[in-house]
This record gives structure tokens, C-alpha cells and sequence, in this order.
């Protein structure tokens, strides 16, 4: 008999941690489909190497692979690499990629500027890790959580959102995924419209201060 009461509430208590998780990772998920085609304004960041970074300093890009990631996230912590590799391909087409910190640091400590300097540091980022510590940029573009991708693009002297949602499909199997972003981009380089504009994202929430 107490086995069978054992394992009834192993079996419930189970069955709530899956639903936390479920209802967790539902809480983060992101489509942001009306974003798509809004300008983005540029703006100043202060980048891990101390010096300030804005859109404006790329004078020949053609678009941008904005990434709103952090230190903590476990989900962000999946993707250094792929960073990494997207701003190696497209960076050299007119394409960099941008890495921005948008995480309430009252809240996390693991989110300070020192800890993203460690972070770039330890994870040999070749991309500006931007610190958004008055969290403008992040409401600027609508983020809620991360990690979270946008892709824009210059029309008529003005950045639009082309691509906005997952890096890729697939944070533990990246040979297995995919490559939702690094498509986008290169169909934005072939004169192409997105195919896949939206796509849903999973992460850790970004608390705005308000």
C-alpha cells in the first residue's frame, strides 16, 4: 500500500513539474508578428571593449542580425558559437551581427557589464556585446525575452525588421537545425522576400523597468 502511495505522488509531482515547465516555457515563447517592416532608430551602446557602437558606424551594411541575448539564460548559453559563426558568414556580405544585453540588472547580478566582459572574453566573441542598461533599445525593437533574433535591412535609408524570432530550431543539435536566420539573410541578399519572416522563440524573460 506504500508503494502504491509512493508512486501515486512521484507520478503527480511529475506531472506538476512537467506542467510548470510546459507552462514556463509557453510564458517565453515569442512570435512578435507585428514588428515586421517597423524602422528602427539608431542608437548608442556601450560595447564590452568600453567604446560606444552605433548603427551609423557601419557605413556600408546592408542589414544587421540583431541578437538580444544574455549571461544567465540557459537557452541563450546554447547559441555563443553560432553567433560566432552567423557574424563570420555575413559579416564580410555587409551583414554583421550585434549582440545586445537588454536584462534588468537589479534583478540579475549574473547580467552586469564585468560579467559580460567575462562572458565575451571567456567565449572569444567576435561581435560587439552591447550593454542596453536603460533597456531603450530593447523596447525599441519589442523584445520580451532571450535569446531572440531580428534581422533588418536598409530601404531608403531606414532599417526594417525583415526577420524577427529563433535563431534556428534546434539549441542542442545545431547540425540538426534549421537555419531560420542565416536564411532570411541570404534571401534579403539574393533580392528575395523572407520566406519565413516569423518564426516562434523560447528563452528567459526580460523584465522592463518601467
Amino acid at each position: 500500500m506504500k508503494n502504491k502511495t509512493l508512486k501515486s505522488f512521484l507520478l503527480l509531482a511529475a506531472t506538476f513539474a512537467l506542467s510548470i515547465v510546459f507552462f514556463t516555457l509557453q510564458s517565453f515563447r515569442s512570435e512578435n508578428k507585428s514588428v515586421l517592416d517597423n524602422t528602427i532608430s539608431d542608437f548608442s551602446l556601450k560595447n564590452v571593449d568600453e567604446k560606444t557602437i552605433s548603427l551609423s558606424d557601419y557605413k556600408n551594411a546592408k542589414g544587421f542580425i540583431i541578437v538580444f541575448t544574455c549571461n544567465h539564460c540557459p537557452f541563450a548559453k546554447l547559441y555563443s558559437q553560432r553567433f560566432n559563426d552567423l557574424n563570420t558568414k555575413y559579416s564580410s556580405l555587409g551583414v554583421p551581427l550585434l549582440a545586445i544585453n537588454s536584462m534588468d540588472t537589479a534583478m540579475y547580478e549574473d547580467e552586469s557589464f564585468i560579467n559580460m566582459k567575462n562572458k565575451s572574453t571567456t567565449e572569444i566573441f567576435n561581435f560587439p556585446y552591447l550593454c542596453d542598461n536603460m533597456q531603450t533599445v530593447g523596447k525599441n525593437f519589442g523584445v520580451d525575452h532571450t535569446p531572440h533574433a531580428y534581422v533588418i535591412w536598409k530601404e531608403n535609408n531606414k532599417w526594417k525588421i525583415k526577420y524577427s524570432g529563433a535563431i534556428d530550431d534546434n539549441g542542442e543539435e545545431p547540425k540538426k537545425a534549421t537555419p531560420y536566420v542565416a536564411n532570411a539573410v541570404t534571401e534579403l541578399l539574393e533580392n528575395k522576400q523572407v520566406s519565413m519572416p516569423v518564426t516562434v522563440s523560447v528563452g528567459c524573460k526580460i523584465f522592463f523597468r518601467k
